[in-house]
């Protein structure tokens, strides 16, 4: 009886005892803190990351090709930058690519980017204004796009090199999983000594190098083979593209490598 009594107590202690000093994996959980939006973290700032929008302001960012920003379409909602869908009736001011005030050379960029149902857009890099020039024809494209929805769109159309995370129409990303439209995904591209990285959500999907022989042969294939100047720039704008549908992004950020 003596022996069943000491054993019941030491169980009731032990189990006080878990009850009182919760594992380290909830402990450390509970811990981490949870990253507001457009927020760096200390490990972020100290690794020299620095914001790119606010998520009140538009400051920082202007038109392709013009010295403010259009007064239609983009817009701040919620901590979020947003494009609109086209209206039928498009003002003469309405939307436009944006572009950062700066020029960055070597960098590491991020951005989340949530898609609407059909949407097609991009993050362009390597952005050079040219006069009379769209802002494709110079600057390399990091795809968004609704994969689904567009490839069931024309079967004539072939969705390789079309799919987000690509190289628009240059090269083909591998292991790029978008997670479903409704939801956000976070889109990283690396650029350092003309070598080139895209990432989504984590993973890296593709890696050229400008000017490389692959690269030369990409450009000859492409839509851009008739723009001398196509991603050739070591300092350039980075554009985030209005293609008519609404994206919304959030945690823009970017550090100089």
């Amino acid at each position: 009886m003596k022996y069943q009594f000491f054993t019941l107590l030491i169980t009731a202690l032990l189990m006080a005892s878990c009850q009182n000093n919760p594992s380290t994996e909830n402990t450390d959980q509970s811990a981490q803190a949870v990253m507001p939006a457009n927020g760096l973290s200390e490990a972020e700032v100290t690794a020299g990351w620095r914001l790119l929008f606010d998520g009140t302001t538009l400051g920082g960012w202007r038109g392709y090709n013009r010295t403010d920003l259009p007064q239609n379409g983009w817009s701040v909602q919620n901590g979020e930058l947003v494009i609109a869908a086209t209206p039928k009736q498009k003002p003469a001011d309405f939307g436009g690519d944006l572009i950062t005030a700066e020029k960055l050379g070597n960098f590491e960029f991020s951005i989340d980017f949530l898609l609407s149902d059909s949407a097609n857009s991009g993050i362009l890099y390597f952005v050079m204004e040219e006069k009379d020039s769209a802002i494709w024809h110079n600057a390399p494209e990091f795809q968004l796009i609704d994969n689904d929805v567009w490839a069931n769109m024309d079967p004539n159309f072939s969705m390789d090199t079309h799919r987000t995370g690509d190289n628009y129409d240059m090269e083909a990303g591998t292991g790029c999983a978008m997670k479903p439209i409704g939801e956000w995904n976070t889109a990283k591209i690396v650029h350092n000594n003309g070598k080139v990285e895209h990432w989504l959500n984590g993973s890296k999907c593709l890696e050229y190098e400008v000017g490389s022989a692959k690269w030369k042969e990409q450009l000859a294939k492409s839509k851009f083979k008739g723009y001398p100047q196509y991603g050739l720039t070591k300092q350039g704008h980075i554009g985030l593209q209005d293609h008519g549908h609404e994206v919304r992004f959030r945690n823009i950020k970017v550090r100089n490598i």
